[in-house]
């Protein structure tokens, strides 16, 4: 599905420099860091999720106890 997206002419620059320093091309740096965002607010996300779980029934397992059930 082709895209546009418009850049400044200092924006342009830096993202062609960017590209450019790593060998990749435009289009590649674009879709990486629009799927690094996605996966980033999603992990941003589950971690608030956890927090709120735990912090409703804050119940921790001893680390020995983690390591004997994984056979460590």
């Amino acid at each position: 599905m082709p895209v546009s997206v418009r850049f400044d002419k200092e924006e342009e620059k830096l993202v062609k420099s960017y590209c450019a320093l790593h060998g990749i091309s435009m289009s590649d740096a674009i879709r990486r860091a629009i799927l690094e965002k996605i996966e980033e607010e999603f992990d941003i996300a589950e971690a608030e999720e956890a927090i709120r779980k735990f912090e409703a029934d804050p119940v921790t397992i001893p680390w020995k106890k983690v390591k004997e059930e994984l056979g460590l």
